[in-house]
C-alpha cells in the first residue's frame, strides 16, 4: 500500500527543485535582456551617422529582445507552476496531519431543509466537505456540493471507475489544479452563458470584409501621401473617415468591451484546463464520456477558447489611446475585433456551457480522486442488489484521527430498525454521522472507511438537528415536527434509509415516549429502514412486539471512579447511563 504522504514529500523536494532553477533562469534572461539593451542602445547612438549599421544593430537588438522577452515568459509560467505545485504538496501534509480548518468551509451550500446536509457536518467549519476540497473554480466547488447532497443512487459502479482512475493519476491532478490557480477569474461560469444567450449581435455581416478593405485603401492612402502624390490633409481626412464609421457603433462596442473585461481571465483558465483534459488518456466509461463532449467540434475546445481569449486581448487593446485613434482611423481595428467576437459568441454560445460544464466536473472529480489517493486503506463498497442495505466491518468516521478511532461492525437488512440507546458521550451521535456518511460517500462513488463493505444504494434522509425560528415565528417542537412530517412524506414516495436523533426533544417525557414509539411503529408498518438513537429506554420494548426492530447500544462504564468508554456498537440495551455522575463528578449537584 503506497504511502501518499511520502508521495507528496517527494513531490514536494521535486517541486522547490524546479522553482529554484526557474527562478534562476528568470534573473539570468532579466541580466540578459538588460545587458542587450545597454549594448543596442549606444550601438545606435554610435553608429547614428551609418543609419545602414544603426538600423542593422537596431533590428538585432530588438529582435533580441523580444525573443528573450518571450523565453522570460516562458520561463515565469513553468516558475509559477512550480510554486503552486509546491504549495499543492504543502497543503497536503498539512491536511495530513489534521490543519485544515482554515480552508473552505462551504458554509454556503448549507440547506436547513435538505434531506441530510445539515445533521452529518456536511458543510461548515470541521466537515467533511472543508476536509476533501481541492476544487479550484467556483463551479468545481459547487458541482462537488452537489455530487455530496445529490442523494441518487443511479451509476455508483461508474463514478467509483471514474474515481478509482483519478486516484491513480496524481501527477495529472497535481497538475490540473496547479493550472487552474494560475489565474483568478473572478467572473462565474453561470454569468458568462447568462451574458453570451442575451448578447444580441449589432454589428452587420459587411463587417467581415470591410475593415481588411478599408486597411488596403489607408495603406495605399498613406503611401500615396507619403510620396506627396496626394495632398497630405487627404490622408488626415481618410482618418476621419474611418473615425466616424468606427463611432457609429462605438457606443455598442463600449458595451461589448466592458463586458468582455470581466471574461478574458475566465476564458484564458479554461483554456488551459481544457487542454489539460483533452491531452489525457482516461480509460473509465465516465471521463472518457465527459471528455467526448469537448472533442465534438472540428477543432480543440482549448483552442477555440484560446482563439476568442485573442480576439478579447485585442479589443482591449483600445485603451491605448494612439493606438485607438490610428487602429481605428486607418484600419478599424475596433470593428474587426469586434465582429469577430460577436461571431464568435453566435457560434459557439449554445456550446459554451457544456464545455463549462466538463471543466467543473473534472475540477470536482479531481477532489474525489485525491480523497481516493489519500485514503489507500479504505475501501469502494461493494454494489449489491439483495435484503442487505449495509454490511461493514470496522466501519468508522473518516475525520477522527485513525490512531484514536473505534471501529464498528454494521449488519443491517432492508426494513430493520435499530434502535439504540446509550449513555451521553458514549458515541451513539457519532455512530448515526457514520453511517450516514457512509451512504453518502458510497453514493457518491467515494471509497468508504472501513475494512469492508457491502451496499445496496439507498438514499437518505435523517433528523437530527433541529432549531427554532424567530424570524419565522416557529418554535423548537414545531420545527421538529415540520421535519418529522417530511420524512415520512418522503417515505411514502420512495424507500430512504432513516437516521433519526433523539426525536420529539421538544416536548415533555411522558409526551415523547408515547410520541416516539408510535412514530417509529408508523416507519416500521411502512417497511421503513434506518436507525434512531434515544435515551428513553422503554421505546426498546418494541422490539418484543416488531421483530423488524433491533436493539443495540453503546456502553459506560464506572472503573475506579471514573468514566469509561469503549464506544463499541453492541446488542442490547445499555443499562449504565451517566448523567448523575457527571453532575457528581463535576461538582454541579
Amino acid at each position: 500500500m503506497n504511502n501518499p504522504n511520502t508521495f507528496y514529500k517527494n513531490q514536494l523536494e521535486k517541486h522547490q527543485q524546479d522553482l529554484k532553477k526557474f527562478s534562476k533562469k528568470l534573473i539570468g534572461m532579466s541580466s540578459l535582456r538588460l545587458l542587450v539593451f545597454l549594448i543596442t542602445v549606444p550601438g545606435i547612438y554610435l553608429t547614428f551617422n551609418m543609419w545602414q549599421v544603426a538600423l542593422g544593430i537596431g533590428i538585432i537588438g530588438i529582435s533580441l529582445f523580444i525573443f528573450l522577452l518571450s523565453k522570460y515568459t516562458d520561463v515565469k509560467r513553468l516558475r509559477d507552476v512550480s510554486k503552486a505545485l509546491v504549495t499543492i504538496n504543502e497543503d497536503e501534509l498539512k491536511i495530513a496531519s489534521g490543519d485544515f480548518h482554515h480552508r473552505d468551509t462551504g458554509e454556503k451550500f448549507l440547506d436547513p431543509l435538505h434531506f441530510y446536509s445539515l445533521d452529518i457536518d456536511l458543510f461548515g467549519r470541521g466537515s467533511f466537505f472543508q476536509f476533501i476540497n481541492r476544487t479550484a473554480i467556483n463551479e468545481g466547488a459547487e458541482t462537488l456540493a452537489k455530487a455530496l447532497t445529490a442523494n441518487t443512487i443511479d451509476k455508483i459502479e461508474l463514478k467509483q471507475n471514474g474515481i478509482k482512475e483519478l486516484s491513480e493519476k496524481p501527477e495529472w491532478r497535481q497538475q490540473f489544479s496547479a493550472f487552474a490557480t494560475l489565474i483568478k477569474a473572478e467572473t462565474t461560469a453561470l454569468k458568462i452563458i447568462e451574458w453570451l444567450n442575451s448578447h444580441e449581435l449589432f454589428l452587420p455581416k459587411i463587417m467581415a470584409w470591410l475593415p481588411r478593405v478599408f486597411s488596403l485603401a489607408s495603406i495605399v492612402v498613406v503611401a500615396l501621401g507619403m510620396f506627396k502624390l496626394i495632398d497630405l490633409g487627404f490622408v488626415g481626412y481618410w482618418l476621419l473617415l474611418g473615425l466616424i464609421v468606427t463611432g457609429l457603433y462605438l457606443k455598442k462596442i463600449n458595451v461589448l468591451a466592458s463586458n468582455t473585461d470581466k471574461v478574458r481571465d475566465t476564458f484564458r483558465q479554461y483554456a488551459l484546463l481544457l487542454n489539460q483534459i483533452e491531452n489525457e488518456s482516461f480509460s473509465s466509461e465516465l471521463l472518457k464520456n465527459k471528455q467526448a463532449y469537448i472533442q465534438q467540434e472540428h477543432k480543440k475546445a482549448s483552442e477555440i477558447f484560446s482563439q476568442f481569449s485573442k480576439h478579447l486581448d485585442a479589443l482591449d487593446n483600445r485603451n491605448n489611446l494612439i493606438s485607438a485613434i490610428f487602429g481605428n482611423g486607418f484600419f478599424l481595428t475596433d470593428l474587426k475585433n469586434a465582429y469577430k467576437i460577436e461571431q464568435w459568441i453566435n457560434k459557439y454560445k449554445l456550446t459554451v456551457a457544456h464545455w463549462f460544464e466538463v471543466v467543473a466536473f473534472f475540477d470536482a472529480y479531481n477532489t474525489l480522486g485525491n480523497y481516493g489517493f489519500n485514503h489507500p486503506e479504505y475501501v469502494f463498497p461493494e454494489i449489491v442488489e439483495n435484503k442487505t442495505i449495509i454490511e461493514a466491518v470496522d466501519l468508522g468516521h473518516p475525520l477522527l484521527d485513525k490512531n484514536k478511532r473505534v471501529d464498528s461492525n454494521l449488519d443491517i437488512h432492508n426494513q430493520e430498525f435499530f434502535i439504540v440507546t446509550g449513555a451521553n458521550m458514549a458515541g451513539k451521535s457519532t455512530f448515526l454521522r457514520t453511517v450516514s456518511l457512509h451512504i453518502v460517500m458510497a453514493n457518491t462513488g467515494l471509497p468508504v472507511c472501513a475494512k469492508s463493505s457491502k451496499y445496496s444504494p439507498v438514499k437518505l434522509i435523517t433528523s437530527m438537528r433541529t432549531s427554532d425560528s424567530l424570524t419565522d415565528d416557529s418554535s423548537y417542537f414545531f420545527s421538529e415536527l415540520t421535519r418529522l412530517k417530511f420524512i415520512v412524506d418522503e417515505i411514502a414516495k420512495e424507500p430512504y434509509f432513516i437516521i433519526l436523533d433523539e426525536i420529539l426533544k421538544g416536548t415533555n417525557s411522558t409526551d415523547k415516549a408515547i410520541g416516539s414509539r408510535k412514530f417509529v411503529e408508523k416507519l416500521v408498518a411502512g417497511n421503513a429502514t434506518g436507525i434512531i438513537a434515544t435515551h428513553d429506554l422503554s421505546l426498546c420494548e418494541i422490539s418484543k412486539e416488531l421483530p423488524e426492530v433491533k436493539n443495540h447500544f453503546f456502553d459506560a462504564q464506572i472503573v475506579n471512579d471514573e468514566l469509561f468508554f469503549d464506544y463499541k456498537f453492541k446488542d442490547g440495551i445499555c443499562q449504565n447511563m451517566n448523567a448523575s455522575f457527571l453532575l457528581k463528578k463535576m461538582e454541579i449537584i
